[in-house]
Order: structure tokens, then sequence, then C-alpha cells
């Protein structure tokens, strides 16, 4: 299992997970948000191919709409 950090608690994936598994996971889909990795911002275009590494620390930030 691979032991990481998401917005300060720990969770587990499993081994081979990409950067996606946190947006399903976290049921993100359709939502306007950004994920930092390890201090670095990881592009919608990548997501689906940034592979989770044990130890990896991210941040999970959500645009919320007003008015």
């Amino acid at each position: 299992m691979l032991n990481i950090k998401v917005n300060g608690q720990a969770t587990t994936l499993p081994p081979g997970a990409l950067v996606v598994a946190l947006v399903t996971t976290m049921q993100l889909e359709g939502k306007r948000y950004a994920i930092e990795r390890n201090g670095e911002i990881v592009p919608k275009s990548a997501v689906g191919v940034t592979p989770i590494e044990d130890g990896d620390q991210y941040e999970v930030v959500i645009a919320v709409g007003g008015g």
C-alpha cells in the first residue's frame, strides 16, 4: 500500500495508483479543483498519468462559487 497524506490526513492507496484516484475517491469529477503534490501543482491534463508515490503529500483545494 502507498502511504500518503491528503490535506494533512494520512491515507492509503493501492500500489500503482495515479493522481486521478484522488479525484475519484474525493468525488471531484465535474468540480473545479486544484491538486498540489509535494509543493507543485499537478496540471489537470496530467492527473491521469501522474503516479502516486509512497510518502507523497497532497493538498486538494475545491473552488466554491458565490456572489
